[in-house]
């Protein structure tokens, strides 16, 4: 690991295309950290020190206080991914998922949430298909999450 720790302060409007010199692969969990230190991909240090709430998403870009640039990227881990055979199927499972409040990616073909045997079992009894895999995991940010 490399001894100067780089704090980024800023995430970047959508759109900056300039280049990037550290790539920061983080979990979902380890995205919605807004004041942590990690480790980008090659090792060197930095400190996360933006805005209180502050949801990062895969691609997003963010500015160190000394101008450097480092992008964001979804780190594959553990999920369960859920599909049916029928919209309306996904649709069912995902308010009953929302109203034990858990964190869940939605798509048009799949869900996707953190692996739990409980809500597998219950995936399971609803007839629908649970696939264990590692992949990257975007939950929705939710109605009061920053929007950029």
């Amino acid at each position: 690991m490399k001894a100067v720790t780089l704090t980024f302060t800023q995430r970047l409007l959508t759109g900056d295309r300039n280049p990037v010199q550290y790539t920061l692969s983080l979990t979902a969990e380890e995205r919605s950290r807004s004041r942590h230190p990690f480790q980008t991909d090659d090792g060197q240090a930095i400190y996360l020190h933006l805005p209180r709430g502050t949801t990062l998403r895969e691609g997003d870009r963010l500015r160190a206080e000394s101008g450097e640039l480092a992008q964001v990227r979804a780190k594959p881990e553990p999920v369960l991914t859920v599909t049916a055979e029928s919209a309306i199927e996904l649709l069912q499972v995902a308010y009953h998922l929302g109203n034990r409040h858990v964190s869940l990616e939605i798509t048009e073909t799949y869900l996707r949430l953190s692996p739990d045997p409980v809500l597998q079992d219950l995936l399971h009894h609803r007839g629908l298909t649970v696939t264990e895999e590692v992949a990257p995991f975007q939950p929705e940010i939710g109605a009061y999450g920053h929007a950029h």
